[in-house]
């Protein structure tokens, strides 16, 4: 017997005033029948950072990939890549997999950063619009794909979330259901934990319990956690796994209580340009979207994800050891600090590096949340592929040629990892059918425009 691909192994318990708690993957629940039949789900996240990366072009120095293509290992990560931008994540080396040499196939139509977001889950033409700003995607994006295949028909869609400003120029640019259907993004993490623990459902003064940490969603289904975890068929490595499951539904409330701003907050957000808060809270926002990732895979709540950290053109001003720096945009333009006069952004492609860091460090704090979540055979991270990509290649130039793809995880040992290759300027849509083939365990040729070359990248394969 084969189940079909959108089968879910996502199991539910229900307490007190309907709290529903989505639970793990957890063999021990499987009919035997079942344990036989079905493949391993597995995961995809896109994390995408704006404005280039700080590699070589235009004359500027590489400063964010390795050294040399080839093996990666931690040792050389630390030492001789240790002044490139993917050094700091070290610790995964050998589950890392590097892809540089794609191309989007498509100009931008009036504003490289609108046709560049519009391209890169898409791998499509960017629609005929003068204004640019207002350009969008003439086709599906890769995320949407997958969760159209191998969601389960309860909950159809990616999960699609956001971290940063909103400038109204260009926001979110990454999910596309179709052709001109771009997707909003969650921004509120508070509002994404509710959805996939469902507690929306709650009696109010219930749920105001939670939000005020008086009580929690496990109180709410203690009696069944209880009963569930003293089954006699249940594994201790079922037992475990559910007590870490648990902690996290745990820690993620105290984390999202204790940081979020409130609602009100994050409509002003939403309503001013330049809130203030907004940009100092960016990095810790963006920590909290990525435990939601890995805690919505971990109960299958969804096969597909994308974070989204800055708008279109992110103008952030991040802040970095204490210091904040100007806004990333200009940054990346290597421009006048106010964007037309004054005094230049000294040594401008330093800081465009030091901000490829933090967005690494960002990176690996997914990484480190996907590993932690142990499964029967390993960690989720072995059954996802955790993607750190940009829709530009270099800042300086805002070019649409080697546009970055860092890849984690080998989605059930289907990717190569622990390697640096160049897939030698082909268009990206080979990259996207390379991981839509490791995601849905079928040879896919066709993602994106048709006129573009089709097929895989082979190196990219174990």
């Amino acid at each position: 017997m084969r189940l079909p691909s959108n089968f879910s192994r996502r199991a539910f318990i229900t307490g007190i005033g309907g709290a529903t708690v989505a639970l793990p993957f957890l063999p021990s629940l499987l009919p035997r029948d079942v344990k036989a039949a079905t493949e391993r789900p597995r995961y995809c996240v896109y994390v995408r950072q704006a404005n280039g990366c700080a590699q070589a072009d235009n004359g500027e120095p590489e400063r964010f990939w390795p050294v040399e293509l080839g093996q990666l290992t931690t040792e050389s990560m630390s030492t001789v890549d240790a002044e490139r931008a993917v050094s700091e994540l070290a610790d995964y080396a050998d589950k890392l997999l590097l892809v540089r040499g794609t191309r989007f196939g498509f100009p931008g139509n009036g504003c490289g950063h609108s046709g560049g977001g519009n391209q890169c889950l898409t791998a499509a033409k960017v629609s005929d619009d003068p204004s640019g700003n207002l350009s969008l995607a003439m086709g599906e994006s890769v995320d949407n794909r997958i969760a159209r295949e191998l969601n389960p028909a309860s909950n159809p869609d990616p999960l699609t979330l956001y971290a940063g400003r909103m400038a109204g120029y260009i926001n979110e640019v990454l999910s596309y259901r179709g052709a001109k259907d771009l997707r909003a993004a969650d921004r509120n993490p508070w509002s994404v934990y509710t959805k996939i623990v469902g507690i929306t459902a709650l009696p109010q003064e219930v749920a105001m319990k939670i939000k005020a940490r008086r009580t929690s969603v496990n109180d709410l289904v203690r009696e069944q956690m209880q009963a569930l975890m003293s089954k006699q068929d249940m594994s201790k490595a079922d037992r475990d796994r559910l007590q870490i499951h648990f902690d996290a539904i745990r820690d993620l409330e105290i984390e999202l209580l204790c940081e979020l701003p409130s609602d009100a907050d994050i409509m002003e957000m939403e309503a001013q340009q330049d809130y203030d808060g907004a940009d100092e809270l960016i990095q810790t926002i963006t920590r909290m979207q990525m435990n939601l990732i890995a805690f919505a895979f971990s109960c299958d709540y969804t096969r597909a994800a994308t974070l989204q950290i800055g708008d279109g053109n992110d103008g952030t001003q991040y802040w970095i050891d204490g210091v904040q720096l100007p806004r990333f945009h200009q940054i990346s333009h290597r421009i006048y600090a106010d964007g037309s006069e004054g005094d230049p952004i000294p040594d401008a492609q330093s800081k465009h590096h030091v901000i490829d860091r933090e967005h690494a460090k960002l990176f690996k704090h997914l990484l480190d949340r996907l590993q932690a979540l142990q499964t029967d055979v390993g960690s989720l991270l072995d059954d996802t592929v955790a993607i750190w990509c940009n829709d530009l290649g270099a800042g300086v130039s805002h070019t649409y040629n080697n546009i970055p793809w860092v890849c984690a995880g080998s989605c059930g040992g289907y990717l190569k990892t622990g390697q640096y290759l160049d897939a030698g300027g082909v268009t990206h849509n080979q990259f996207h059918n390379t991981i839509l083939s490791a995601v849905t365990g079928n040879l896919v040729e066709d993602f994106g425009d048709p006129e573009l070359e089709p097929g895989v990248i082979d190196a990219m394969i174990a």
